[in-house]
């Protein structure tokens, strides 16, 4: 046979009344001691946060911590070496380059000067315009033949000295300066001398012998302007050595000496 439980039967009117008391005297014990925590009125002024938290924690740090920024180790150098280096460079960057010599842009004309005379072994000969500086070459290839064999050095540019002139020719004296005469006889055709001396203009020419007649044009202008007095002779000074320079690059002074 199968019991139901009592429980789930039926329960007397006392029995229920009986619990029901039981069960609200309960209830009411329960509640006293427990504190309304429901109620949304404003905590008592007697809260339990005031006395667990000790009151000097509200103040300022004590002021024997110093602050992390004045803490020195912390604190980066005013100014970086590198930025403490002065704003210019050094005097010596700052101090330019000696300049370099003043170049003379243009070549001398009509410059006034004086005109030393120097030891010098010569040679005469006469020309014609057409073959003027043929045989100009071949006089001065003549004169460097006979010092060649004397190992005699020149020193200085070979000479032309034009005597006089005409309209088909002219007579000149080829010279080559030496630092002092020849001890011994060059030859039957070259004699020893000295160069012309005295107040001259000096000229320059650059390029071939057939273009010196512009430049003696030049020239007799310059002295007509000048009202300068020539007298009738004029040198010629090869810079650049005839014997081998090609003849559109010679460089050759004139000088034109002066009454």
């Amino acid at each position: 046979m199968i019991f139901a439980p009592r429980s789930s039967r039926s329960f007397s009117a006392s029995t229920l009344g009986t619990a029901l008391a039981m069960s609200l005297s309960l209830t009411a014990v329960a509640l006293a001691q427990t504190p309304p925590a429901t109620t949304p009125a404003t905590p008592p002024a007697a809260s339990t946060s005031a006395p667990s938290t000790p009151a000097p924690s509200t103040a300022t740090p004590p002021a024997a911590t110093p602050a992390p920024a004045e803490t020195p180790a912390a604190q980066p150098p005013a100014t970086p070496p590198a930025a403490q280096a002065p704003a210019s460079p050094p005097a010596a960057a700052q101090t330019p380059a000696p300049a370099a010599p003043a170049v003379q842009t243009a070549d001398p004309f009509g410059e006034e000067l004086t005109l030393a005379a120097k030891t010098v072994v010569y040679m005469k000969g006469t020309a014609n315009w057409d073959s003027a500086f043929e045989t100009i070459t071949s006089t001065l290839k003549t004169l460097q033949a006979a010092l060649d064999k004397q190992s005699i050095k020149a020193a200085g540019p070979p000479l032309i000295v034009y005597t006089s002139t005409d309209d088909t020719g002219f007579v000149f004296q080829a010279e080559i300066p030496l630092a002092e005469p020849p001890k011994a006889p060059l030859g039957k055709d070259i004699s020893n001398g000295k160069s012309p001396e005295g107040k001259a203009l000096k000229f320059v020419h650059r390029g071939s012998y057939d273009n010196m007649d512009n430049t003696y044009e030049a020239i007799t202008n310059h002295l007509d302007e000048k009202k300068l007095e020539a007298k009738d002779s004029f040198i010629e000074e090869y810079l650049t050595d005839p014997l081998k320079t090609a003849e559109d690059k010679l460089v050759i002074n004139v000088f034109v000496p002066l009454k």
